[in-house]
């Protein structure tokens, strides 16, 4: 299932990093920011338990989440998620797996995967923040399931319909969450109007 969160907020830091005048802080900045705001809808059902608490007053039966949540960026854009959605959920575990694009045939090859203990029991969020021709996402989502994880969700700021529906057809059990759903691929597959390089932007590398 596809959600596109739109809220105003997000669209304002949104515009922000999309405008070719922000430099690298301003970027990174707002992408953390969009990051924790994020928080809230993907995480809204994480499963929780009954527990009791004895407040200031008396005791108090309320709620807790019940399941580790494993926190996946795919390196290296989805290292500039990490911190804002961490900051959110600061008992969250993360793992991280490393996959390059060929520049010619548009599809990605692992070169590195490390993930926490006890993340079979987990929930996953997978988190990159451009879902392009979808290759890389959908990379690391077989990697994860080949590794006995299985509550997985997509998390990216920007996507086109391209990408979508590629994690559709070979993830349906994925839920897919988007800060924006964009146009297009152009013809070097990249995402238009998108907001260019994530990794160069977020870490000055262009």
């Amino acid at each position: 299932m596809l959600t596109v969160l739109k809220h105003p907020l997000i669209t304002h830091k949104l515009a922000i990093m999309r405008n070719q005048e922000t430099g690298t802080k301003d970027f990174r900045q707002n992408l953390n920011e969009i990051g924790g705001l994020m928080v809230y809808e993907i995480s809204r059902d994480l499963p929780t338990e009954p527990i009791t608490v004895q407040t200031p007053v008396e005791k108090c039966v309320t709620e807790r989440i019940s399941k580790d949540i494993v926190l996946v960026p795919i390196l290296r854009a989805g290292l500039g998620m990490v911190d804002g959605i961490a900051n959110l959920i600061p008992t969250v575990k993360i793992g991280h797996i490393g996959l390059y694009r060929d520049e010619e045939t548009l599809e990605p090859h692992e070169y590195f995967c490390k993930m926490p203990t006890n993340s079979k029991n987990a929930v996953v969020y997978v988190v990159d923040p451009m879902l392009a021709t979808g290759g890389s996402a959908a990379a690391a989502i077989t990697l994860l399931k080949k590794r006995g994880i299985n509550n997985i969700k997509l998390v990216c700021l920007v996507g086109v319909p391209e990408g979508v529906k590629r994690i559709e057809d070979e993830h349906p059990d994925v839920d897919i969450y988007l800060a924006a759903l964009d146009e297009k691929l152009n013809e070097k597959g990249y995402i238009v109007p998108g907001l260019g390089d994530a990794g160069d932007r977020i870490f000055g590398t262009k």
